[in-house]
C-alpha cells in the first residue's frame, strides 16, 4: 500500500491514541503509526516533533527525559487526562465526519 499523507489535524488525533497503548518517544510513536496503518502511514520528523510540541503546550501530553532502550536519553511522552478527552471528543467528530464523506461517494 502507497503512504498516505496525513490530512491536516489528523496527526494530533492519531498521537493521542498511539499514547493510549503508553507512555512513549518520539521515534516509537513513529514506528507505532506505521505498524497499526500497515505501512499506510508515516509520520515525519518534521511533522511529529511539533505536532507533540504542540499537544504538550495545550496539556494533552506531559514529557520528560528518560533512558532508552539503548540506555540513550530520549524524551518519553504520555497522555494526560485532559488529552483523554480531546481523544474522545476528536475521534467521535472524526467519525462523523468520515460517514459524512462515505455517503457522498456512494451517492447515486
Amino acid at each position: 500500500m502507497a503512504k498516505t499523507q496525513l490530512l491536516q489535524g489528523t496527526l494530533d488525533l492519531l498521537i493521542l491514541k498511539i499514547l493510549t497503548l503508553g507512555p512513549n518517544h518520539g521515534w516509537g510513536i513513529a514506528t507505532r503509526l506505521r505498524q497499526i496503518s500497515h505501512e499506510g502511514l508515516e509520520a515525519s520528523q518534521g511533522s511529529l516533533y511539533p505536532a507533540l510540541h504542540r499537544l504538550e503546550l495545550r496539556g494533552d501530553v506531559t514529557s520528560q527525559m528518560m533512558p532508552s532502550e539503548n540506555n540513550r536519553r530520549a524524551r518519553v511522552y504520555t497522555l494526560t487526562p485532559a488529552g483523554h478527552r480531546r481523544l474522545e471528543s476528536e475521534t467521535a467528530s472524526w467519525e462523523q465526519f468520515a460517514l459524512s464523506i462515505k455517503r457522498v461517494l456512494q451517492a447515486g
